[in-house]
């Protein structure tokens, strides 16, 4: 399918603050970059470095007073319903390098602490199935309430809670893959269909030989996904990191499909200032 992505962040810094930003959707096999621009006002000159794994591209800026950043990009996804039935865990000897360091704990998904969990509810099953098993029970288990997080909850956090959002869902689902020895990796993404519009966080896992998407919310189909960047937590994913202050302004996040009218698709909405820090996850 054919989709066109949308940012708009529009931030007021009151002193000089450093600013990175993570939201240029990244070219890749499965999602084919037809065009796109990124656009920013009232920083100085600005620097690009690769995403982690290689995936995508950040973008550091300086800023102060009024900041705004605009994207849009088309891409012609390429992916069907990522069906992970039968697909096996991988070996852990036979990991990719890149691959290894996404077995581990992280700061907001402390996987070490679910071991015990882990083995008791679903030790029984294996690879595909075993994920599967997962993502239903943190959908039957976790309920989605905007505002009962923030950039500071863990997933043991969440567990205990029993709420939260798309990046609240992802830190449980990706740590629940690591504690049962399957590589997992957190994704900010666009996301066709997502109600209301916003940035999305999602889950790869490294089963068989490759990464596959696994949106443990349930919000948004993985075939309209449209990667922006991957990381080990949502410390590595921000759209955008401030190193200072900032006042939120106004937030739009738009994905349209392109190559099929589609009644559904979500009109661009806003998004309502609730603090200083860019905490926004669909």
């Amino acid at each position: 399918m054919r989709l066109k992505v949308e940012a708009t962040l529009a931030y007021h810094m009151p002193q000089s603050a450093d600013v990175l930003l993570a939201i240029e959707a990244a070219p890749m096999d499965e999602q084919r970059l037809v065009n796109d621009k990124l656009t920013v006002s009232g920083t100085g000159p600005l620097r690009t470095v690769p995403g982690d794994d290689g995936i995508g591209r950040r973008t550091w800026a300086r800023a102060q007073g009024d900041f705004l950043a605009t994207y849009f990009g088309v891409f012609d996804v390429e992916r069907g319903r990522d069906s992970l039935s039968g697909l096996p865990t991988a070996s852990r000897p036979d990991l990719p390098a890149h691959v290894i360091p996404y077995l581990w704990p992280s700061r907001f998904c402390e996987s070490d602490r679910f071991v015990s969990f882990v083995i008791r509810e679903f030790g029984h099953l294996e690879g595909g199935a075993k994920i599967d098993a997962m993502a239903r029970w943190i959908r039957g288990n976790i309920d989605y309430r905007l505002g009962t997080s923030n950039e500071k909850t863990s997933a043991v956090d969440s567990f205990i809670a029993r709420e939260g959002v798309c990046r609240d869902f992802s830190h449980v689902m990706a740590a629940f893959a690591r504690a049962a020895g399957i590589p997992a990796r957190l994704v900010s993404a666009y996301a066709w269909r997502l109600d209301p519009p916003d940035f999305h966080a999602v889950v790869d896992v490294w089963l068989g030989n490759g990464w596959h998407l696994v949106d443990a919310s349930g919000l948004a189909p993985t075939e309209g996904l449209v990667r922006i960047a991957v990381g080990r937590d949502a410390t590595d994913i921000s759209f955008m990191t401030i190193f200072g202050f900032a006042q939120l302004v106004n937030q739009q996040v738009r994905v349209t499909r392109l190559d099929t009218p589609d009644a559904d698709d979500a009109a661009s909405l806003p998004v309502e200032p609730d603090g200083d820090a860019p905490e926004h996850w669909g």
